[in-house]
């Protein structure tokens, strides 16, 4: 349950890219995107700072190192095929519901986690931001992989509980159930887009 917005808050919204939301997901993309856009319109409103990432993990150290499931070549000159031909499928591209300002800030991260080797974390402190409200795809994975860090910095998180998914219910469910309550309140966009008219006043 969301108790309160703070008054320096940023929106960060993980990987809404035009490659990732094509994926098969446990929840209508349509309405996962619709919802984001809304709280990132209402945060640049109220003149607060709206993150937009987006993931590019090829070359990345995190695209080297054994795992059972991988999607990506551990070869580099494949890898530079893959990134080429991704680069000209738009899979990169933000999805333009999301009405892309000059004002936002941008991150491309090259791993699941939105301040791992990027500049997001000094970005928030030299705007003295303290909360953080989360949404973007995967829950499990890109989301709660931020989450972790930014609880680990002492930012209070809030999730838009319906503005994010995954790929497999089971890891969207277990993120809302058992890992966010720990970490920050949850809420869906109706009411984040309360309580930050009432931070407001």
């Amino acid at each position: 349950m969301i108790t309160r917005i703070d008054k320096n808050t940023a929106l960060a919204l993980i990987d809404l890219q035009m490659g990732v939301i094509s994926m098969t997901t446990a929840h209508p993309m349509a309405g996962i995107v619709h919802n984001a856009a809304l709280l990132a319109a209402a945060f640049r409103k109220a003149g607060l700072p709206v993150v937009i990432v987006h993931v590019n993990p090829i070359g990345s150290p995190a695209m080297m190192v054994r795992a059972d499931v991988s999607t990506m070549s551990k070869d580099p000159a494949v890898q530079k095929q893959q990134l080429e031909a991704m680069t000209a499928g738009g899979f990169f591209n933000i999805v333009p519901e999301i009405n892309v300002q000059p004002e936002d800030i941008r991150i491309t991260k090259t791993t699941w986690n939105a301040f791992a080797h990027t500049p997001l974390l000094s970005i928030l402190q030299e705007k003295n931001i303290t909360g953080i409200v989360l949404a973007g795809v995967s829950t499990s994975i890109g989301v709660e992989s931020t989450a972790r860090t930014a609880n680990e910095n002492g930012l209070n998180i809030t999730f838009a509980t319906d503005a994010m998914t995954d790929t497999q219910l089971a890891c969207h469910e277990n993120s809302l159930q058992y890992i966010f309550p720990r970490i920050g309140e949850t809420g869906t966009t109706a009411d984040i887009l309360h309580h930050l008219t009432v931070s407001e006043k």
